[in-house]
């Protein structure tokens, strides 16, 4: 069984659907315009984006999170009941002043990613590093014990 099933993102806003008509009408009539709306999107909950890849080869899965202008300070990993979740902190600078922002897209708050872990994947089984913004998670595929086993005929 894939991961890849467990990491479709069925729920966009509506800005969401706005923005990607907007630049597929755009891309079609080489317009570079773009219509200014008043959406606040910075108040929308921020969510790092991820890429999950599985190397069959290696037995490894590598999950990569974008997590622009945090640091490994910010960032917690927690592994709980074959969940492995991330989660942290982006904050508003105190010397930004609030008044004067005609658009405002960079998301600041709490944020959390989970996704499951395969069975029997040990915490100690897990690393991550993070460098420029970026973190990245690998974990084994499968643990030895539940490889599937070739059984000759004799």
């Amino acid at each position: 069984m894939a991961l890849s099933t467990f990491f479709t993102e069925p729920f966009y806003s509506l800005a969401d659907f706005d923005r990607l008509f907007d630049e597929a009408f755009n891309a079609r009539t080489g317009s570079s315009a773009v219509a200014p709306r008043n959406e606040n999107t910075a108040s929308r909950p921020m969510r790092p984006r991820m890429d999950l890849h599985e190397d069959q080869e290696k037995n490894l899965v590598t999950a990569t999170f974008e997590l622009p202008g945090l640091t490994k300070e910010n960032v917690q990993i927690d592994v709980k009941d074959n969940v492995l979740t991330v989660a942290g902190e982006s904050t508003l600078s105190n010397e930004r002043d609030e008044k004067g922002y005609t658009v405002r897209e960079r998301r600041y708050g709490k944020f959390s990613r989970s996704l499951p872990l395969p069975q029997g994947i040990k915490p100690e089984e897990i690393k991550a590093s993070m460098n420029n913004g970026v973190l990245t998670v690998t974990f084994p595929r499968t643990t030895p014990e539940l490889a599937p086993k070739r059984i000759t005929i004799q």
